[in-house]
């Protein structure tokens, strides 16, 4: 009798914890549509980051089989991200043209394939020319999930809904970090390349099934409680939902977050807008060379993407060495040091989830800047944190320092995100992500290199450049060193933000506001 019901009484408790945890998920972010687009589009996000930090976890195994060091380590992450910078441009004139849910489908389809590919590497020349094409691939994330977010997800929410879809991409490092990590230990670093694809074609398929193309604007955008996503072709383009409708109430604000409290608040302190840069007419249609100039036209976007681009330089590094520095500096195996950058990881995904919802308050509340301001502390406490962790010699100490630290420079990204949105027309949503994403992804893939070069100058012992075959004190020592040098530019970021950003934002959120007459719903309030 009781070796029948235990069985039962386990699978019962299964089934009720999933079914009262997808329903707070529900709750929390707003109904069952809100929930699957956040889940979908994490997801994207989330396969990029993971085929990122598995190079990173796999990096002892492909040193002793392919017989390279940390610097041919680093440029397997940068050829991806490289190409990527390259390819973000055009992708994002057909992000903004195009079919977006197609798009994304087909790349993450694509990507899959490419991840099989990588697996079946016969050297390190073909695995690097398999990265090579896997960064075209990736290139669509960013700039699609951007305009996705912003067409779906109205302006006081963003922050929030940032959060929880930028929290797929740590999920998906701490993927690759542990079971990439975990697999190549066990079986061989090809199976770690395998094991990502079959997620990745999963999605491909829940994308195209699940996740209709929205209308541009917002007349799809999704209420609280909403049950579906409402096709493009089933809206009525004359008449697109306000970017925070009082008909679509939601606990956690008051009528004038509902109303659009970004206009109010620009409206209420006299802020004008800047007149030659006013849109009057569809920028859908211009030219490349002309959306990429008005976008850099806007000065707080320069700033935005300047401290952005800082902030993943950094990670990057972090995500590419940080076992490697764990191995070597506190002499733990491949399995104890990934299964701890993920409990880091979790520190970067409490961040994520708590700024977007603070500087949403803030905003609320009548501090108009507060999404810049909120993340520039966010890097600065980063690197307050980071400093002690670096020089201290307790793993357990450091290794406190190191979750908090991730949760402020994890954290500074949904207020960023949603700020870009802020200052931008709707139309030119995914160009502009292009226009961050490419020099982003330049220095992501510029810091493995210089990361991995640094490590083997600055530690006790080197040979030719970067060709190095084991993971030592010495390599450990080097990239403790690099980490140290590598805050500097994190530190600035947070200095950009809070001594200019959170100046010239309200006149630039002004302005993208006039560009944008609201809605007649919203003129009635």
């Amino acid at each position: 009798m009781t070796g029948h019901t235990t069985p039962v009484a386990i699978t019962s408790v299964w089934r009720w914890s999933r079914y009262h945890l997808a329903d707070r998920l529900r709750t929390a972010v707003g109904g069952p549509a809100r929930l699957r687009v956040i889940v979908l589009l994490a997801g994207v996000l989330g396969l990029s980051a993971a085929d990122a930090a598995t190079v990173g976890a796999i990096a002892p195994e492909l040193e002793r089989s392919l017989h390279i060091g940390n610097t041919a380590i680093g440029l397997l992450v940068a050829a991806s991200i490289g190409v990527g910078a390259v390819a973000t441009l055009p992708i994002g004139i057909l992000v903004d043209r195009t079919n977006r849910t197609r798009l994304l489908s087909i790349s993450v389809l694509a990507w899959s394939a490419a991840m099989i590919v990588s697996g079946a590497a016969t050297s390190y020349a073909m695995l690097l020319i398999t990265r090579l094409a896997l960064g075209a691939v990736v290139a669509a994330a960013w700039p699609a999930v951007a305009s996705l977010t912003g067409d779906l997800f109205p302006a006081a929410d963003r922050g929030r809904i940032y959060g929880y879809i930028i929290s797929g991409e740590l999920i998906g490092t701490a993927f690759g970090f542990l079971v990439s990590g975990d697999v190549a230990a066990a079986l061989s670093w090809r199976a770690s390349f395998w094991v990502l694809a079959l997620p990745g074609l999963a999605l491909a398929i829940a994308i195209a099934r699940l996740l209709p193309e929205p209308a541009r604007g917002g007349q799809s955008r999704l209420s609280p409680g909403a049950q579906q996503v409402r096709p493009a072709h089933q809206t009525n383009a004359t008449h697109p939902a306000p970017d925070n409708d009082q008909t679509q109430p939601h606990p956690e604000k008051s009528t004038a977050d509902q109303t659009g409290a970004l206009r109010q608040q620009a409206q209420a302190g006299g802020i004008a807008p800047y007149p030659q840069r006013i849109i009057h007419d569809d920028p859908t249609d211009w030219p490349l060379p002309r959306a990429v100039r008005y976008v850099l036209s806007i000065r707080t976007n320069l700033l935005l993407i300047t401290a952005s681009v800082l902030g993943y330089f950094f990670f990057s590094g972090l995500r590419t060495f940080g076992v490697i520095f764990m191995r070597g500096r506190f002499g733990l195996g491949q399995s104890v040091a990934s299964t701890l950058l993920v409990v880091l990881g979790a520190g970067a995904i409490l961040g994520v989830l708590l700024t977007g919802r603070i500087a949403d308050r803030l905003i609320g509340r009548g501090h108009l800047s507060a999404r810049p301001v909120v993340a520039g502390i966010a890097f600065l406490a980063a690197v307050g944190l980071l400093l002690p962790g670096l020089l201290t010699g307790s793993l357990i100490l450091a290794a406190g320092l190191f979750f908090l630290a991730a949760a402020g420079i994890g954290g500074a990204n949904p207020p960023l995100d949603s700020a870009r949105l802020d200052i931008m027309h709707s139309r030119l949503w995914g160009r502009a992500e292009s226009v961050r994403t490419a020099p982003r992804s330049a220095f992501e893939a510029i810091a493995p290199l210089l990361f991995g070069y640094l490590s083997t100058r600055l530690g006790s012992h080197h040979n030719n450049f970067g060709q190095l075959t084991t993971t030592t004190t010495a390599d450990a020592a080097g990239l403790d060193h690099t980490f140290l040098i590598m805050l500097v530019p994190l530190a600035v970021a947070g200095l950009i933000l809070l001594l200019v950003a959170r100046r010239t934002y309200p006149r630039d959120v002004a302005t993208a506001l006039a560009s944008q007459p609201p809605p007649p719903t919203e003129e009635r309030t």
